[in-house]
């Protein structure tokens, strides 16, 4: 298929979807809830079809040396496969974010203003692996009232295909059109989708910073997403060391390909000679490699010199750099220039400290004695989530149903007219306001 063939093709499915959106978005709360459960069911219907296809996935990328941690983002075993399912089930519990009303205020006598919540319209998700993002954005996008291009990285298309389909399947027995949901697989259809500001709404790329900042320079539709997932853990002079290793391991290696997963530990120098070594023991136990600086290395002798390069690297995999600060005021001062904003933990005992690292860590997540690990739409009660965003306005942080909608603006009158409230007898506004 050429270029041209494509484009055209594309802009087809991209009319074809955004017309079944419009459908979609005045729908009842019933109706949305009634096709989600319906693709749950169908996604269990078709669970075996759906782990063979990634099982074919996963060997012909492994026969193409895919890396690590690609690999393990690729894999979609029967656990996560049900934990995709239960999060589709949570979408269906939470409340409707579409027709909210933020506003409701008199203007002047029969002359009213609601501001309500709608949905964006087309998103537009291009992600390369984890191929249960596609299950957690459907789910989301058809509860916020939203359809959903859905392109997938070549490595997971047999998998996306599959989910696709059962997907569709399900949508076929409820007022839900099945056009509301789109699979694309060729990188050539990922250029053209970036065009198409006619009629996509929403970028969110999930993949490498290289991959996402790539999409963020190329497209003229707005991009909800993160570049890296640079994490930070810091222990403070008054941390618990127990509690410090057990957050520390857990934060690296529960599952080190995650954007959400420590890169870098920042270790007090007051308890830097009692705490190192026992958590890089138990770190390498766990066959995580180490890095340290100078100070790091007088301690732990035994591991790699890290370098300017590994503070601003984000390894998606069990390796970890580790710093000596002197202070507080030092560690924070390292999270805000290397760190990607995403997620950040102080492990302290001392409130105090702690409060000053929220107040001054600029990050999406700013954590105090628990995993970074914890930063994930499942785990905040969101259901599931359709990105990261590290940007500094919102949504920011794991974004789910309030990152899919917008709101407009509703003025109901009975032939009110603007002369009335200019001049030198003009009418006051009351500017009365109702709850909403």
């Amino acid at each position: 298929m050429t270029i041209v063939e494509v484009a055209s093709s594309l802009v087809d499915i991209a009319a074809n979807t955004r017309f079944a959106a419009s459908k979609l978005a005045i729908l009842s709360t019933e109706a949305k809830n009634q096709a989600i459960e319906a693709i749950a069911q169908a996604l269990e219907s078709a669970r075996e079809e759906i782990l063979q296809a990634n099982i074919t996935d996963c060997e012909a990328a492994e026969a193409q040396g895919i890396a690590k941690p690609l690999y393990k983002r690729l894999q979609l075993d029967e656990h996560k496969l049900r934990d995709a399912i239960a999060g589709v089930r949570d979408v269906g519990k939470l409340a409707d974010p579409v027709g909210q009303v933020q506003i409701h205020r008199e203007l002047d006598t029969g002359l009213v203003l609601k501001r309500i919540t709608c949905p964006l319209g087309v998103l537009g998700i291009i992600f390369e692996a984890r191929p249960e993002a596609a299950i957690q954005i459907v789910s989301l996008a058809i509860k916020s009232g939203n359809g959903v291009i859905l392109k997938c990285g070549k490595e997971a298309v047999r998998s996306c295909e599959a989910i696709v389909k059962a997907i569709k399947q399900g949508l076929l027995q409820t007022a839900v059109s099945p056009d509301v949901v789109q699979l694309l697989t060729t990188r050539e259809e990922t250029l053209e989708l970036l065009k198409l500001d006619k009629y996509v709404d929403l970028i969110i790329p999930r993949g490498s910073n290289s991959f996402v900042r790539f999409v963020q320079e190329n497209t003229r539709i707005p991009v909800l997403g993160h570049a890296e997932g640079i994490c930070h853990a810091y222990i403070d002079k008054a941390a618990d060391i127990t509690k410090a290793i057990e957050i520390t391991v857990d934060a690296k290696i529960q599952y080190a390909a995650a954007c959400n997963a420590i890169e870098t530990l920042l270790v007090h120098q007051s308890i830097a000679s009692e705490f190192l070594p026992k958590v890089a023991a138990a770190l390498q136990a766990n066959h995580v490699e180490l890095k340290g600086d100078n100070r790091t290395l007088e301690i732990l002798p035994e591991i790699n010199q890290a370098r300017e390069i590994d503070w601003e690297t984000e390894y998606s995999d069990l390796i970890l750099s580790i710093k000596i600060v002197d202070s507080l005021e030092e560690a924070i001062a390292h999270i805000n220039k290397y760190a990607s904003r995403h997620t950040d933990v102080i492990i302290t005992e001392d409130i105090a400290t702690a409060e000053t690292f929220f107040g001054l860590v600029n990050s999406a997540g700013v954590f105090h004695n628990c995993s970074t690990r914890f930063a994930d739409g499942f785990r905040y009660g969101f259901g599931a989530e359709v990105g990261i965003s590290t940007q500094q306005m919102p949504p920011r942080g794991p974004v789910g149903l309030e990152g899919l909608i917008t709101y407009k603006y509703q003025i109901t009158g009975d032939g009110h007219i603007v002369a009335s409230y200019t001049g030198a007898n003009a009418k006051p506004f009351t500017h009365k306001d109702y709850p909403c």
